[in-house]
């Protein structure tokens, strides 16, 4: 059978009668950018979160921007971030004017290093941006510690990572900001681009707001020149339907992500490690194995019509985009080489069990660990 690599179909079955109907309540109310379903979807994804303050953004890309915006850092300021992410991380630094600075990530987790994001701090640093990679949390006490030691600000990129936990806290609460994107595909997905931004306080919410709202405290009064960042009604209204079922969806992810565990780590695979201990959560985004023959894997998967991903195939210090930043090959290796070794297999909630061993069945045919 075809199995593919994101079933957004079976979503929206189990759900099209509550997003009919919250469609034509929009549509009733014409209330299409911001107001009432901005502020109820705010309200609920903050309350899952542990969060008290933040906002809604058009993505995960400019929410990472207008985070960084409000905690005031730009031009000649550096960001510390992850070498293996969605270019959208870097993207967003960069709208600032800052500069991003790449550090290695920790092998099988995924996460970042805390001791490459020690070596690489400057006088110019400003901020670390962990990556809560394929939903598995960083180690954030060792980078808060980090963090605290330099008086750095923590903007949190939880793109991938909708209530994940680290140590009984959940990710998106341990600094300044937080960003999270709900790109369709994500744990929690809109049907279009829309993101969000975690705050610390109500003035990082008020800063937010500004930012991503032509700079104005008023309608026609405006104290910083910004940019248009908002979230749409629409959109919000579907995710404030859609966030009611995020925990019942992971759950089914960390499931499904249980069994491929017990049919790959017996045969010498090496899965994601997921990070900390009691109190933490992977919430499995994406289901990541390392293998040595992946593009072999890749290619026998899709003539079985199983889909698959890699993520990502080049890390941002090879990017031609970046070279500028002027990272020589081999300067940052775990992450280097786990992007010829990864590779991502289907994981959505729907996701049956005998579809995982189909997948793995056909997986291990030709992978080699």
């Amino acid at each position: 059978m075809s199995i593919p690599f994101v079933d957004l179909a079976a979503q929206y079955e189990s759900i099209k009668t509550e997003i009919a109907e919250k469609i034509s309540e929009v549509l009733e109310t014409r209330a299409f950018i911001q107001g009432k379903y901005a502020d109820e979807f705010a309200q609920s994804f903050l309350r899952i979160h542990g969060g008290s303050f933040g906002a809604g953004c058009s993505n995960g890309t400019s929410a990472i921007t207008v985070a960084l915006r409000a905690l005031g850092i730009g031009q000649g300021d550096e960001v510390v971030t992850a070498n293996n992410t969605f270019f959208a991380t870097i993207e967003g630094i960069c709208e600032t004017g800052a500069t991003p600075v790449l550090v290695d990530s920790l092998s099988g987790s995924h996460g970042m290093d805390p001791v490459s994001l020690k070596a690489a701090l400057t006088n110019q640093t400003k901020a670390v941006m962990p990556v809560h990679l394929y939903g598995n949390p960083c180690r954030m006490d060792e980078i808060s510690a980090i963090a605290r030691e330099h008086e750095l600000e923590i903007v949190e990129d939880c793109a991938q990572a909708h209530l994940a936990a680290y140590e009984g806290q959940p990710v998106g609460t341990f600094g300044g900001a937080a960003t999270f994107s709900f790109y369709p595909g994500k744990n929690l997905g809109a049907y279009g681009d829309a993101g969000f931004v975690i705050c610390r306080d109500a003035e990082v919410e008020r800063l937010v707001k500004m930012h991503a709202d032509h700079g104005r405290r008023d309608k026609y009064q405006h104290e910083i020149v910004a940019g248009n960042f908002r979230i749409d009604g629409m959109q919000a209204a579907i995710l404030s339907v859609k966030v009611k079922y995020l925990k019942e969806w992971t759950a089914l992810r960390i499931q499904n992500a249980d069994i491929y565990d017990g049919l790959l780590k017996p045969k010498g695979f090496r899965v994601i490690e997921r990070t900390g201990g009691e109190g933490s959560c992977s919430v499995y985004h994406l289901y990541v194995v390392e293998v040595s023959n992946r593009d072999a894997v890749q290619k026998h998967l899709n003539k079985a019509k199983i889909s698959s991903g890699i993520h990502y195939p080049v890390p941002m210090s090879r990017q031609p985009a970046l070279a500028d930043l002027g990272y020589s090959k081999g300067r940052l290796p775990v992450s280097e080489r786990a992007a010829t070794r990864i590779l991502s297999l289907p994981m959505f909630p729907e996701l049956a069990g005998d579809q995982i061993e189909e997948i793995v069945s056909t997986f291990l045919e030709v992978a080699e660990p």
